[in-house]
């Protein structure tokens, strides 16, 4: 309760405060969007060149994009931590977080927070809508509840990964490329593995496990029978990574030295 408490006065204080210039916050939330159609435009121009890309159709890629959407907008408004190194390691701002009696790593999250990325959560919905609508895919009662569950093992997964990456910063204060590098092989979770080769599927699988976020969980809903086990996998590789993620964070604070000259 006392975290719920937390949680909710920091969503207070962030909405008076992103209120305060609503035209910025407007204009990041069409930018957002905006950024959205460009990548379902590239699928279409892809698309307007072959009617299947290994066995999927136009459709069944813009369904995996919209589910992809959804956990990835969750993600980036609550674990918006790429710059961890330079602003709580190198200036030193994780000596303020750990004099509070709160987990440092719930109080970086609380003050990362991007709330207005929610939006790609309908945006998301909103293209499955479609594209399931075109494929005239039929759903359970249960579905919804499924739905929930799966996207929240994508955002585990997704926050696992980039969480074990920021806890480097413990070890190592010299800046380092790699949150870039890695958001952008995030990106090939949007797309069917089957796609690549042996080797990029086995890495997004079980190694960097982006695949979890988009198309595994996508093909419960598409009625991919064959990929079935790994679609009811995406929770626990959820739990897995994050709750990893979550040990190696609490280890790395011990290991850390404090601002300094």
């Amino acid at each position: 309760m006392k975290h719920a408490s937390i949680f909710f006065q920091y969503v207070a204080q962030y909405m008076k405060t992103r209120l305060t210039y609503r035209v910025d916050m407007v204009i990041e939330i069409l930018s957002d969007l905006l950024f959205q159609a460009v990548n379902l435009i590239f699928i279409l121009i892809v698309f307007g060149h072959t009617q299947l890309l290994s066995g999927w159709s136009r459709d069944e890629i813009i369904f995996i994009y919209g589910f992809f959407l959804v956990p990835f907008a969750i993600f980036g408004a609550f674990f918006n931590i790429w710059d961890f190194n330079e602003r709580y390691i190198v200036k030193g701002e994780m000596d303020r977080i750990l004099t509070r009696p709160i987990h440092s790593l719930f109080q970086i999250i609380l003050e990362r927070m991007e709330l207005e990325s929610l939006f790609g959560v309908f945006t998301g919905i909103g293209v499955m809508l479609y594209a399931g609508n075109q494929l005239g895919l039929s759903f359970s009662w249960y579905d919804p509840f499924l739905f929930i569950v799966l996207v929240f093992g994508g955002v585990f997964v997704y926050a696992g990964i980039f969480v074990l990456l920021a806890s480097i910063s413990f070890w190592s204060d010299s800046p380092t490329s790699i949150m870039p590098m890695m958001y952008n092989i995030g990106n090939y979770g949007r797309y069917p593995v089957d796609i690549y080769n042996k080797v990029i599927r086995f890495v997004l699988t079980w190694i960097l496990p982006f695949a979890f976020v988009g198309v595994y969980p996508s093909a419960y809903f598409l009625g991919r029978e064959d990929w079935y086990e790994y679609a009811f996998l995406t929770p626990v590789m959820g739990i897995v990574f994050f709750g990893a993620s979550v040990v190696v964070w609490n280890i790395g604070v011990t290991k850390y030295r404090g601002a300094g000259n």
